[in-house]
């Protein structure tokens, strides 16, 4: 049988991100592993984080990528000033260091491509994986986009799920509250990128469908 899992918000922190694939889990090519987004910004290393992911894809591991509201942010930097002003001061500043540019656009065409290509959910038969959430007050949860990578406060029915867990990142929380989770959704972001502060600073996997946890600190400070 193959192995599932799902990783929470990296935000350049590829050192992290490469003790969890290599040391932690161990990845193996028949596994299927879900990256919740938020790949960029914040942290230092955000083109490796991309370049980790790139490489393994081309090697045929099963990495599987969803869309973060950063990401989201970074392509509608392009758009207008206010949007690349507002991406910038989120961490943006540091993703065009990491890339050695100064716009999205100038960016290689593989690493525009890799998060254009991004999802904004997966629907599997016994899961859903989506950055922020889904909103459950409209007609068909699949639809409001804009939620999927910024909601945070939202309460999932679950004659909406059916037999799914709904598996997203997004909202940082405590070490604490990520390990005592056990309903129909969870959140994996324990804030990997602000290593300074006392209950974030961790990179969380989760194992599917033992609801294992897997956690790799950070031990850098954001910069």
């Amino acid at each position: 049988m193959n192995r599932i899992f799902a990783i929470g918000d990296i935000h350049g922190c590829n050192d992290v991100f490469q003790q969890m694939l290599f040391a932690e889990i161990k990845i193996d090519k028949q596994d299927e592993v879900y990256c919740i987004g938020d790949y960029i910004d914040r942290g230092p290393d955000s083109k490796d984080v991309i370049d980790t992911i790139i490489t393994l894809k081309e090697q045929g591991y099963q990495i599987h990528t969803l869309r973060g509201n950063h990401e989201q942010m970074m392509m509608d930097a392009e758009l207008s000033m206010d949007n690349f002003e507002r991406w910038y001061s989120n961490g943006g500043t540091t993703t065009l260091q990491s890339f050695n540019t100064d716009r999205y656009s100038a960016m290689p065409v593989k690493y525009r491509e890799f998060f254009e290509n991004t999802q904004y959910y997966i629907n599997t038969n016994d899961y859903i994986f989506v950055h922020a959430g889904l909103n459950f007050e409209n007609a068909d949860i699949f639809e409001d986009k804009d939620a999927m990578l910024w909601i945070r406060d939202f309460s999932p029915q679950q004659n909406r799920l059916g037999n799914r867990l709904l598996i997203h990142g997004h909202t940082p929380k405590s070490l604490h509250y990520i390990l005592k989770q056990k309903g129909n959704y969870i959140n994996i972001d324990a804030g990997c990128v602000y290593g300074e502060y006392k209950n974030l600073g961790n990179l969380i996997a989760i194992s599917l469908p033992s609801k294992e946890f897997i956690v790799v600190k950070n031990k850098k400070k954001k910069r």
